[in-house]
């Protein structure tokens, strides 16, 4: 795992659960501000996911004959 795929985990994690603090406690902006930073782990995540498999593609040309 890379950086990007540990903070993306973080920041949807995080987000899930400002969410249901929002939903507990009725506060609807707490429940938007979570569900913005899910999909914002879930892009920084996808990134990081682009980011590992580039990198294990070059692995595998540099290491053909």
């Amino acid at each position: 795992m890379n950086k990007n795929q540990i903070e993306g985990n973080v920041k949807n994690a995080t987000g899930k659960v400002q969410q249901k603090v929002g939903e507990v406690t009725g506060n609807s902006n707490q429940q938007v501000k979570g569900a913005a930073k899910q999909v914002e782990g879930t892009v920084q995540k996808g990134v990081g996911d682009v980011q590992q498999a580039v990198r294990n593609s070059a692995k595998t040309v540099s290491t053909k004959p």
